[in-house]
């Protein structure tokens, strides 16, 4: 039996490495938007998580740490807030500072909703092994490591 290696070109295997990456990116997002729990984006969710986990903080680093831009992260912020999950409050120290945090009401929803919905998105991960899923991860961070030191924020 010829080996994958043998019978194709780095080049080839670098292309297709490519092509079924962004594949795979595609699908997982639109998979986890399809998995709605509660009504509760991927985008939201996230939200939810890092204000529970972490607490208040400002509009800015919450969009960094989202990957949002800051309309997209405002457009969030205000639906969340429209919802009584998040408020806006002042940053005690810096005028220009808006610090977002949950309300009691968003509190119980990040109880309520967080690890069933985790749990969801990571169900797909159950298809590899453990020692597979150590592998992916190990490769995927070396290539977002990969990606910070070009400057792309992750």
């Amino acid at each position: 039996m010829v080996s994958r290696a043998n019978s194709v070109s780095e080049a080839e295997l670098r292309h297709e490495l490519v092509k079924e990456t962004a594949d795979f990116a595609r699908a997982y997002l639109r998979w986890m938007d399809a998995s709605d729990c509660e009504r509760m984006s991927y985008p939201r969710l996230r939200l939810l998580e890092q204000l529970h986990c972490v607490g208040p903080d400002r509009m800015g680093a919450l969009g960094d740490e989202l990957g949002l831009t800051p309309r997209n992260m405002t457009a969030l912020v205000d639906a969340m807030e429209q919802e009584g999950l998040v408020a806006r409050r002042a940053h005690p120290t810096d005028r220009r500072a808006v610090l977002v945090e949950l309300t009691p009401t968003g509190l119980r929803t990040a109880d309520e909703l967080l690890e069933p919905r985790i749990g969801e998105l990571t169900a797909l991960f159950d298809e590899l092994t453990p020692a597979e899923r150590e592998r992916f991860l190990a490769a995927v961070r070396t290539l977002l490591d990969g990606l910070r030191m070009r400057g792309v924020r992750a």
